[in-house]
């Protein structure tokens, strides 16, 4: 349960960005998180009205405004054609199809969260983030830097041609997952993205000979298994963790150098 002393239709990023330099002000998107905490806001800033929830194709990028819910991105034609589905994939076990309504790609990809599995799909991918003052940064740099009151205004995918697959382990279906995993590959260039470690997502790269055998692929994964931190939590433990980070990894893997299977 939150209060809210104001609410504000913002007019312009500007105006929005100086509401939220006071601490109490809160940007606010489908607010599914803050009503789980108890938070007294000062001035709620609504950003509905800046027509930032449209997805625009071009030939080399997609941008996707920050007002976008997770269903509007599950649903287009052009993501799900262009990366294989990849993202449709990551959002299809969030809840139900009413939370993904509200859920908005801002506030998830601002916050950061661990659990994310839109953040996973999104870092195995040329991923980037525009905000209104610090201008454009890859994914992988946003995620170290420290939140601030700066604002999330797109999400830009670069379009390169790469290979997806992603996969998640979840206890219960639509429960938050115990393991989300991400790959991606363009040429011999190879990257994997382990979320719900249950730190925030990690990326790590690594190289693979045109058709590699199952020694060169276990070998490749078990270093980078080896160089990622997992932890334990209710869902799993560290131990958990790991087994299932090598198993999904290699999964995805086979599944792009099978054209879309996996042996089990």
């Amino acid at each position: 349960m939150f209060t809210i002393d104001k609410y504000v239709v913002a007019e312009s990023l500007e105006q929005a960005f100086e509401l939220n330099k006071n601490r109490r002000n809160v940007i606010i998107g489908g607010i599914l998180w803050l009503k789980m905490g108890r938070k007294k806001i000062g001035t709620a800033i609504d950003l509905s009205a800046l027509g930032l929830n449209s997805i625009e194709e071009n030939d080399e990028s997609f941008k996707i405004g920050c007002m976008c819910t997770l269903r509007d991105i599950e649903i287009h034609k052009g993501l799900n054609v262009c990366f294989n589905g990849l993202l449709a994939k990551s959002v299809e076990s969030i809840v139900g199809v009413q939370m993904r309504n509200l859920a908005t790609i801002g506030g998830g990809i601002y916050s950061r969260f661990g659990f994310s599995d839109i953040l996973t799909a999104l870092l195995a991918l040329d991923t980037y983030v525009e905000l209104y003052k610090g201008g454009i940064v890859t994914l992988d740099k946003y995620m170290d830097m420290p939140l601030d009151n700066d604002i999330l205004v797109r999400i830009i995918i670069k379009k390169d041609s790469r290979k997806v697959s992603y996969l998640s382990h979840r206890l219960s279906a639509t429960d938050f997952p115990v393991l989300t995993c991400a790959v991606s590959n363009i040429g011999a260039k190879w990257t994997v993205v382990y979320g719900a470690r249950p730190m925030k997502a990690k990326l790590s790269q690594f190289e693979l000979s045109e058709t590699p055998g199952s020694k060169e692929i276990d070998e490749a994964i078990s270093k980078v298994v080896d160089e990622t931190s997992f932890g334990t939590n209710i869902r799993g433990s560290k131990e958990y963790r790991q087994i299932l980070a090598d198993v999904l990894s290699k999964r995805n893997i086979e599944e792009i150098i099978n054209g879309g299977n996996y042996a089990n």
